[in-house]
């Protein structure tokens, strides 16, 4: 091992002697001859510096690549973390959008129910639809959320009582609605016992609207499902309440009982069969004569046979007439409420003594005045409580 060491080392001296053999560099100066002589270990050390400085210029050299890659990565951590932080501020600000636009839409349906309640009920509505709904509770049939603005506040924590706020809101609108659904069954139902059609009459009423138009302020999206059913609900009921405070139920006279009925009779005058198209009440000459609906007063004066004559006009074509009167109390185009008196009990016209003739006529023909004179008792509480909530509405319009 040793003498193939000292060959390899001797080769390796061999090597660099013939590679750095010694140097002489002629000069010539002035006429002179200068030389300098390079040693075979000048020629090795000087390259030896070389090559420390090469190696250590390279050294650097990767240590500054490495120290700007570094610095690269630094600075695409720095632009991610930065884009992260804008895309969470971007979502902050979504979720504030959505926040806003939520609260801005259950204002505007707050709004809208305060609104529709007044318009039927009032400004507290305390007497007249109080009976509608009870202390407020949990519905299977709950509205479904608002699933697009829900997705974009789901993560929106401070949106939560909000959220919470809107489904309280469905639930109110779906249980009023159905409470005034039930409120207008019952007012069709105390209609249908006049021998009345509620859905004709309500028809009528509806066909006879108008004015300009002018779209409803309120911001777009508050009138959801839930509260155009409301709105229709309470449309339905407010036809078929004043409907029903158009019928004539209320008792024209204090008389205790009835002479002629309606329908056939024998004529007074002649003995003939003839068609008695009112109900006949006797009394004493000047006893008050009573409307007996809400309405309008049509028509004052004589007609042929019935003598001095009070027409009132109830809505929905039902009208009232009452005839053979001493005496007038109202003027044509006056406005009355059921029990308002309009004339005292005469015997003009064709009449064989002191009597009211009182007819009910739905679109100019005759129908009989008793069924409505003969009310069920639960029909007239209806009418009662249609009468008090629009009596509220009036006095405070």
């Amino acid at each position: 091992m040793s003498q193939q060491k000292k060959k390899g080392l001797a080769g390796l001296r061999d090597r660099l002697n013939a590679l750095c053999p010694e140097r002489e560099i002629f000069l010539r100066s002035g006429g002179e001859v200068k030389f300098i002589r390079i040693s075979r270990r000048a020629q090795i050390i000087g390259a030896g510096l070389l090559s420390a400085a090469l190696i250590g210029w390279g050294g650097v050299t990767v240590a500054m690549l490495a120290n700007s890659a570094e610095i690269d990565a630094q600075r695409a951590a720095l632009a991610r973390e930065g884009r992260s932080v804008a895309k969470a501020a971007d979502k902050v600000a979504g979720y504030r959008k959505s926040v806003e636009a939520l609260a801005q839409e259950l204002e505007a349906r707050q709004d809208f129910m305060d609104d529709l309640y007044r318009a039927h009920f009032g400004d507290d509505g305390k007497d007249a639809g109080a009976d509608l709904i009870g202390a407020e509770k949990d519905d299977a049939r709950t509205v479904k959320k608002s699933a697009t603005l829900h997705t974009r506040i789901s993560m929106a924590p401070e949106a939560a009582p909000l959220v919470r706020l809107e489904q309280r809101q469905r639930r109110f609108a779906q249980l009023l609605t159905r409470a005034v659904e039930r409120r207008s069954d019952k007012a069709a139902a105390a209609i249908r016992s006049f021998g009345l059609n509620p859905e004709t009459l309500a028809r009528t009423a509806a066909r006879a609207q108008g004015g300009p138009f002018v779209p409803w302020k309120g911001e777009k999206g508050a009138m959801s499902g839930e509260l155009e059913h409301l709105a229709d609900a309470m449309s339905r009921m407010e036809f078929l309440e004043r409907s029903l405070l158009a019928i004539p139920s209320g008792q024209p006279t204090a008389a205790p009982m009835m002479t002629s009925s309606y329908g056939y009779r024998r004529d007074p005058f002649n003995g003939h069969a003839a068609f008695h198209a009112g109900i006949d009440f006797p009394g004493r000459y000047g006893q008050p004569i009573n409307a007996a609906a809400a309405g309008r007063v049509t028509y004052v004066g004589q007609r042929q046979g019935y003598g001095n004559v009070v027409e009132v006009e109830h809505g929905n074509g039902l009208m009232t007439r009452y005839a053979h009167l001493s005496g007038f109390v109202v003027r044509t185009g006056a406005r009355i409420a059921r029990g308002d008196t309009i004339g005292r009990m005469g015997s003009t016209g064709r009449s064989t003594g002191t009597h009211l003739h009182f007819e009910v006529r739905l679109n100019g023909q005759p129908i009989n005045p008793r069924r409505f004179l003969e009310a069920r008792t639960d029909a007239l509480q209806t009418q009662r409580i249609a009468t008090a909530r629009v009596a509220d509405l009036g006095g405070r319009g």
